[in-house]
């Protein structure tokens, strides 16, 4: 049990790091790329990849959808075409640290999007960690100045990327209602359509003039970042989130899953970017709130039912 834990912890830290980094090399490769087109390339390589592994491993049977084609393409087009290319037309607008800061907030987004649809209300502890993590993010938006905030292009950024959150709410939740399927299975048979999807977007984008074909030397010069991108940011990440909920459970992998915006803060710290003292402050707020929630629900699943 503590070789799979030791596992699970070192295979997450790898997942961390990638997402972490992700938004900061996603920023750079907008400045030449446009999102519509980024995400086309990308999730190309990242389907043609996921449906090579699931063949390799559960068999060319798995790539069928067996009455369940409308389904996957509905999660599909949400997931992935809504999500890849919302959170890159946000993040053109905003920065990397505050996509990174609002994407980690999906859990608890999620926990009250169960109570509105299904009435199941989260505990009051959770709601309180809610509250502070919802602080804590107003803190590094608006970094104390709420005026300045709003009449900026920071802050349409900011919704964009927070309606990308909720695309990819809605697609984990739809992952229930499809039993018998594995992970693997309900990722590749939903990415297919969803790049689909994010192509037909990407066409409509350039007819109308807000999106444009890169010239292939265009795409070379960002070639590494694309890699990055596809390769370690969706197809490694992915596998490897799943292996660590194989390993460590769910709630631990969340918790480690916490630490993304810290990793995405210290890269850009490193680029030689100053935070002040408010950003800091909201971001350990978020942080600290996350984890509170995590292992205030191991506990309760951990507690024996009185």
């Amino acid at each position: 049990m503590q070789t799979n834990q030791f596992k699970g912890v070192l295979i997450m830290m790898v997942t961390v790091l990638v997402w972490g980094g992700m938004f900061p090399v996603a920023k750079d490769a907008l400045l030449t790329v446009d999102a519509f087109w980024l995400s086309s390339i990308r999730y190309t390589i990242a389907a043609l990849a996921f449906a090579g592994i699931l063949r390799w491993r559960e068999g060319p049977g798995a790539l069928g959808y067996r009455g369940r084609f409308l389904k996957a393409t509905f999660y599909g087009v949400i997931g992935f075409s809504g999500f890849s290319i919302l959170v890159f037309v946000g993040l053109a607008h905003t920065r990397p640290e505050h996509a990174a800061i609002i994407m980690s907030l999906q859990t608890p987004i999620a926990a009250f999007l169960h109570w509105v649809l299904r009435g199941t209300r989260p505990a009051n502890y959770t709601l309180g960690c809610v509250s502070v993590a919802i602080v804590g993010v107003l803190m590094v938006v608006t970094k104390g100045d709420l005026a300045a905030t709003f009449s900026g292009d920071t802050i349409v950024g900011d919704l964009i990327v927070f309606i990308a959150a909720l695309s990819w709410i809605t697609y984990t939740i739809g992952a229930v209602s499809f039993p018998g399927w594995s992970a693997l299975r309900f990722t590749t048979l939903t990415c297919l359509p969803g790049t689909v999807g994010i192509f037909v977007l990407t066409g409509l984008a350039t007819l109308a003039g807000y999106a444009s074909v890169p010239a292939l030397a265009t795409v070379t010069a960002v070639g590494w970042e694309i890699v990055y991108l596809s390769v370690f940011a969706i197809v490694l990440a992915v596998l490897f989130w799943n292996m660590a909920i194989g390993y460590m459970g769910a709630l631990n992998t969340m918790l480690l899953g916490n630490l993304v915006p810290v990793v995405t803060f210290a890269i850009r710290i490193l680029q030689g970017h100053r935070f002040e003292t408010i950003e800091l402050a909201g971001a350990g707020l978020v942080v600290a709130a996350l984890i509170a929630n995590n292992l205030y629900l191991r506990g309760r699943i951990a507690a024996p039912a009185g």
